[in-house]
């Protein structure tokens, strides 16, 4: 695995490391389990630990469209010709074989006694009879009962994720539901007197709320249930009662801005009086204001308002603790190492996350190239790259032609 950082960090601030695991520590999984139909269960977490309640495959199989023979009866030195006395389709089930050869397709059952299936390109038919090869290897092209997976076996462990490729696997072995536990259900919403939501009018010196549409997809792709609860306006009376409501039905309360010490940041105020916060200022760039604490006894994320933060923060912070929270096996994503086609100075004791697109250079090595969109609040640079140079706390300089880790957006969620 390639090392993303560690080191120290700015003074009086915490590493991204410590963030990361103190918020995790704050939080359980939540309870509660149901048992969903498979083609309900892609990206839920198992409750339960899956064993394999039969062989996979269920019956010796053939490999190839060929013959299935018995070893015994081939010459291991010449050709031999055996009479063909049957023929078995994929979902038929073919008699014993004594002596001989059995016709045979792909999938199909092998015939009893039948132990080495020889492929119909190195095989020659005519006249009710087969020439089969010499050198033929014993057990060939055939696949063994239980060769995939053995009954009783252990296939998914409690705590895993379901992909595509384990629903195809719960299939193949008949299991049509599976026990999972219960996504974990956040309350997300946006502060500022400025934000619009899209579509409507935009009103003179408004934007539109860009850090929601992001999050309730990010929340998505975490196995979260969000509960939008829109835009909150700058105003502190009403604040803290739509924070108390919000965590009466939710197990985490997620916001992006208003979390900062300016006077229109009344997130923090109302967070502290019906609950607890941390305000983090966490060593890295972007993202630096993080918030964690609770609200009425619920976990509480406070993200900043520039976006590529929000970005940032979501994915090393939010992203394990709501892993834990959904009672998710997690482990951080592995970076992969990159050329750098630019030279960068950055301020020690803090990780920094470039933006940055991969191409190859004429002798197909991969070159990191920046956007040149640098600013927290490009959300340009975001959609237009392919991912992020992560440079760790004790670097102050890197060259172009250096290597460095390279995490790509696609492996972070």
């Amino acid at each position: 695995m390639v090392r993303l950082g560690g080191g120290r960090s700015d003074s009086g601030l915490l590493t991204l490391d410590e963030a990361a695991a103190d918020a995790v520590s704050r939080v359980h999984p939540v309870a509660g389990a149901l048992v969903l139909p498979l083609a309900e269960s892609d990206g839920h977490v198992l409750a339960q630990a899956l064993v394999a309640p039969r062989d996979l495959p269920p019956f010796a199989n053939s490999a190839v469209d060929g013959y299935a023979v018995r070893f015994a009866d081939l010459t291991t030195s010449a050709a031999t010709s055996l009479p063909i006395l049957g023929r078995t389709m994929a979902g038929e089930a073919p008699a014993a074989l004594e002596h001989g050869a059995w016709r045979i397709f792909t999938g199909a059952p092998v015939p009893e006694g039948a132990d080495t299936i020889v492929m119909q390109e190195d095989a020659v038919a005519s006249d009710g009879a087969v020439v089969l090869p010499a050198g033929i290897r014993r057990g060939a092209n055939l696949r063994s009962a239980g060769e995939d997976v053995a009954r009783g076996q252990a296939i998914l462990p409690a705590g895993r994720r379901l992909r595509p490729q384990d629903l195809g696997l719960l299939a193949a072995l008949g299991l049509a539901d599976v026990t999972v536990r219960r996504r974990p259900r956040v309350a997300l919403f946006s502060t500022g007197d400025e934000l619009t939501e899209p579509g409507q009018a935009l009103a003179p010196a408004a934007i539109y709320d860009a850090n929601r549409a992001m999050l309730r997809a990010l929340l998505a792709r975490a196995g979260a249930e969000t509960v939008d609860l829109g835009i909150l306006r700058d105003e502190a009376g009403g604040l803290e009662q739509r924070l108390r409501e919000a965590a009466a039905e939710c197990d985490l309360v997620l916001t992006s801005g208003g979390v900062s010490v300016g006077e229109a940041d009344h997130v923090r105020d109302a967070v502290i009086a019906c609950g607890t916060l941390d305000l983090w200022r966490v060593a890295i760039k972007p993202g630096k204001p993080i918030a964690i604490g609770s609200v009425a006894g619920t976990p509480f994320v406070g993200l900043p308002g520039n976006p590529v933060a929000v970005f940032v923060g979501f994915a090393f912070v939010a992203r394990p603790l709501l892993a834990r929270l959904a009672g998710e096996t997690y482990a951080p994503p592995s970076a992969q190492l990159v050329r750098l086609g630019f030279s960068h100075a950055k301020k020690p004791g803090r990780r920094e996350f470039l933006r940055v697109s991969l191409e190859q250079d004429g002798e197909g090595v991969t070159i990191a190239r920046r956007h040149s969109g640098e600013g927290a609040g490009s959300l340009a640079s975001l959609a237009q790259s392919d991912g992020l140079v992560v440079l760790a706390e004790e670097i102050a300089r890197v060259e172009a032609g250096g290597a460095v880790p390279f995490l790509p957006y696609a492996d972070l969620f």
